[in-house]
């Protein structure tokens, strides 16, 4: 079971974070913060795709078809905190060393679409750019960074082994019946 969730957590780690680097780089090229978000949640969804089938092979190839929710989540959780932990490095990594001013760009950005909404009110306004400003001052603590990316990707995976878990449980007399 060590060796199906290593692989299969590394795997998702490395599909999630390849994503992950080629996307925020392209992105703090051009300027361009828009289209990211969406891209990023499909590649965490194919990444932790990977959950499903970890847990089938593991239930299928090495459990003689049968697995508990327990070991189930189990399975799926690991993989989670390995890719999870796999991603938050290569966000520190990328952060730090290839897009040094990132958090001042989007920020600036964000101002400036918040300015030119013409459905605000300036008091509107003024407590979304302080709460923008006060979100770009936490992120100067790599530990807030870090909490921050865990938040980001974790609950994505824990909603995936919880949906896999209970479709890919097996019982001893259900697969009698089956």
């Amino acid at each position: 079971m060590k060796r199906n969730i290593l692989i299969f957590g590394l795997l998702a780690g490395l599909i999630v974070s390849t994503f992950m680097a080629v996307s925020m780089i392209k992105c703090y090229q051009s300027k361009d913060f828009e289209g990211n978000m969406v891209l990023g949640f499909s590649s965490m969804i194919i990444a932790f795709s990977t959950i499903f089938i970890a847990i089938k092979n593991y239930r299928d190839h090495y459990n003689n078809g049968l697995i508990s929710f327990k070991t189930a989540f189990n399975i799926g959780i690991l993989i989670t905190l390995i890719a999870s932990t796999l991603y938050v490095v290569t966000w520190l990594v990328v952060y730090y060393n290839f897009l040094p001013n990132f958090m001042e760009l989007m920020t600036a950005d964000s101002i400036a679409k918040i300015e030119a909404n013409k459905e605000l009110s300036v008091i509107e306004i003024n407590e979304q750019i302080a709460s923008l400003k006060q979100m770009n001052k936490l992120y100067e603590n790599p530990a807030i960074v870090v909490a921050f990316t865990y938040i980001e990707i974790f609950p994505v995976g824990l909603i995936i082994t919880l949906f896999s878990a209970l479709i890919l449980k097996r019982k001893d007399n259900q697969l009698k019946a089956g």
